[in-house]
């Protein structure tokens, strides 16, 4: 899979997918990582990519001319890729999201800064993504969130492909608490069950404990869950 982002800070964006899980499959070719500076299209000697916005108010905007021929420069190269803007009126990113975009062969991300992008860049674009409901000073974090999440799904990343499928949201429903040496750690136990080795008696804690956990801590989630007579019956023991 292909991640391009466009962006005013290169080596934020660089330094943060060049470790860890991301960096090493980028290292080892499941994944081809590309960075491009908007600047570097400006049509002026000052490298200007902002302006005054029309109307007037506070703040400058991202001109269209150094994004869109920035775009146009990496589409010559590498064909249209599913291209996405960051934006606060985009939808809402989450795991079936990662799921959907690990799909595809590869993904442009856009990030604006100051206060906003044109909005005629919106024609260039095939959709607008937001992180959460909260404002940030640019859109690589959001970027950056966007492409780990769906890294992890792509086959190979985690080493191991089976990490990701019983992992929080995975199945809609936040993960069974997990737990390691020591057994007593100052006081705190580990559960029993986890100890006894009856891998079905395990199976069935973790998912009480997955199926609780969603409907104490996140009650927004579990309005949304369509449970089986397993776990109606799971939740009445």
């Amino acid at each position: 899979m292909r991640f391009d982002v466009l962006t005013l800070f290169p080596q934020m964006v660089r330094n943060a997918m060049n470790v860890s899980v991301t960096g090493r499959a980028i290292e080892d070719g499941l994944i081809d990582f590309g960075v491009h500076d908007i600047r570097e299209y400006s049509d002026n000697k000052h490298r200007n990519v902002d302006d005054t916005p029309y109307g007037g108010g506070a703040g400058m905007v991202m001109s269209p001319g150094p994004i869109v021929r920035c775009l146009e420069a990496l589409r010559a190269e590498t064909g249209h890729m599913h291209t996405v803007l960051l934006s606060p009126a985009g939808r809402v990113f989450d795991q079936s999201v990662a799921a959907e975009y690990a799909l595809l062969p590869g993904i442009t991300f856009i990030c604006g800064r100051y206060e906003g992008v044109d909005e005629r860049v919106g024609a260039w674009v095939d959709e607008k993504l937001s992180i959460g409901d909260f404002v940030l000073t640019g859109g690589e974090l959001g970027a950056l969130v966007a492409m780990d999440a769906t890294a992890r799904l792509l086959p190979g990343v985690l080493g191991n492909d089976e990490s990701s499928i019983d992992e929080s949201w995975s199945q809609g429903l936040v993960e069974y608490p997990q737990y390691t040496r020591p057994r007593n750690f100052r006081g705190h136990c580990v559960p029993d069950v986890l100890l006894n080795g009856n891998h079905a008696a395990i199976a069935q804690w973790r998912r009480l404990q997955s199926l609780t956990r969603t409907k104490t801590d996140r009650p927004d989630r579990w309005s949304e869950q369509d449970l089986s007579l397993d776990d109606k019956k799971l939740l009445e023991t």
